[in-house]
């Protein structure tokens, strides 16, 4: 299974070197012959090719993992330690590899390099250095602020402090990639056993995936890194017996912030969990308050002491630019827009789709306040599906939505007992958004390949797919989960009541 995995990962690697674009002083060294193949039309569909049946590889070792985690017989100990060994193997040939199915790797390297020159990637494109860091940045951004905040950024210009090879700079910035990988791996447990679900299962869902490897550590997305910072603060924010440990967990959420604005949410469910059970209105308030100034202040801090400033929250709207297909209010106001200036309204059609987007992004706002003025405090599980929830609203009615935006959620989903119905669908899911990562924008125009990758992922994708109904994940009683506490958990942490008293249990 192990091996079956790394397989598919190293097919992943010389699938990329293949259809990926590589600046010319990278093209021109021992990465030449893969280059040359990839410069015919034959070429780049062997490429796909390997890609689709390596992420194949992958997500089978992957389904085979959730089969061996899921079966209670073993030890919990023996569980975890397969499921982070595993994980490791599969992410290793992966952290060599160029930017897969995305070129936002290149733009990272690029940014950091401007923030070393003191230019402001708040004010200017990459365009501005010119040279081999901005010959593979997508031409879309090349003219654009930076959206991200100040966090990789630093983390970039410390990098191109080291060198200004392009690969070198990518692969460093993957670094980013497999932290954020590794708070999870930390993290994840502990919030598992604070909802009563198995560690081992949750931390098999939330880290191993091919949504995680491909997108997460393949892309190398500053997405990764956010969601780990903002996983490991509400665990944090579990150590009930520590008072500071929510000052802590707000520093975190700050942290996680000034990655990407939506790991700011995990301050709901730090204040949610940091009051004792049937807190008053007043105290509720006045924690969220608390917990969102710290939060906000570190985040200030994290920009205005390395001399960035707080210029990312003027560019916050740069993606929105990007109409993607995943993004339900878009899709809604494109069709809208489109049938009403069929109709002859073409006043009204202009103005139909930054409605939508309005309206979505309105409701997810509106959802996150209501569950933080209205779910249960003092109770680890319930922080953990609130947070859940929260991110799960951002992701649906994101006005951009990308494949890899679902590491927002997929970590607080994994960490609850589900029903049934819900685990396939979360797993059926990352086999989805992991199986069809080579369907990038960089396919745009080019039909013939564009169709030939959703031949291949769907002959590849579909009987995988299948066969995640086959997988049974067998319930963890309690008891098994609180013996184990001392290894996956913060000694003081309280074991939540038995999964079977939440409304979200197991129970088909």
């Amino acid at each position: 299974m192990i091996a079956r995995g790394v397989v598919g990962a190293t097919l992943v690697v010389v699938g990329g070197l293949i259809t990926t674009a590589l600046p010319t002083s990278i093209a021109r060294t021992v990465f030449a012959p893969w280059v040359e193949v990839g410069e015919s039309m034959p070429g780049r569909m062997l490429g796909l090719c390997v890609t689709v049946v390596g992420l194949g590889l992958l997500t089978w070792a992957w389904l085979d993992l959730l089969r061996r985690t899921g079966s209670t017989g073993r030890d919990l100990h023996t569980r975890l330690d397969e499921v982070r060994r595993a994980t490791t193997w599969w992410a290793c040939p992966l952290l060599i590899a160029p930017p897969l199915f995305s070129r936002d790797g290149w733009s990272y390297a690029a940014l950091g390099e401007m923030v070393r020159r003191d230019v402001s990637p708040y004010d200017h494109g990459p365009r501005v250095l010119g040279g081999a860091l901005v010959e593979r940045v997508d031409p879309m951004w090349m003219d654009t602020p930076s959206p991200y905040g100040p966090l990789p950024l630093v983390l970039g210009s410390w990098f191109a402090s080291v060198t200004r090879d392009p690969w070198l700079l990518v692969v460093l910035h993957r670094l980013c990639a497999v932290a954020g990988l590794l708070l999870l791996a930390w993290a994840v447990p502990r919030l598992a056993r604070a909802a009563g679900h198995d560690p081992a299962l949750a931390s098999a869902l939330a880290i191993s995936s091919p949504l995680v490897l491909a997108h997460g550590v393949g892309g190398l997305h500053n997405d990764l890194l956010m969601v780990g910072l903002a996983v490991a603060a509400l665990a944090v924010a579990l150590d009930r017996e520590r008072p500071e440990s929510w000052l802590v967990a707000a520093g975190l959420a700050g942290l996680a912030a000034s990655v990407k604005l939506p790991g700011g949410l995990v301050c709901i469910g730090i204040a949610l969990v940091s009051l004792r059970a049937g807190a008053t209105l007043a105290q509720r308030l006045g924690r969220l308050a608390a917990v969102g100034a710290v939060s906000v202040g570190t985040l200030l801090a994290t920009g205005v002491l390395p001399g960035l400033g707080i210029g990312w929250l003027h560019a916050l709207s740069v993606p929105g630019v990007v109409h993607t297909p995943l993004s339900a209010p878009t899709m809604l106001g494109s069709g809208l827009g489109s049938l009403l200036v069929g109709l002859g309204a073409h006043d009204a059609g202009a103005v139909v789709l930054p409605a939508t987007r309005a309206l979505g992004s309105l409701l997810a706002l509106g959802a996150a306040g209501w569950l933080a003025l209205t779910a249960p405090t003092g109770h680890g599980g319930s922080a953990v599906r609130t947070t859940g929830l929260v991110t799960l609203a951002a992701f649906v009615l994101s006005p951009v939505v990308h494949p890899w935006y679902a590491l927002w959620f997929v970590p607080f989903a994994a960490s609850l007992w589900l029903v049934r119905r819900r685990t396939q669908a979360l797993v059926a899911g990352c086999v989805v958004l992991g199986m069809t990562a080579p369907l990038d924008s960089s396919l745009a125009g080019a039909h013939v390949m564009v169709w030939t990758a959703i031949g291949l992922v769907v002959a590849v994708g579909v009987p995988l797919l299948a066969s995640t109904h086959t997988i049974r994940l067998g319930r963890v009683p309690a008891v098994k989960v609180r013996a184990a506490s001392s290894y996956v958990g913060s000694p003081g942490t309280r074991t939540s009541p038995s999964p079977a008293a939440s409304p979200l249990s197991d129970d088909a």
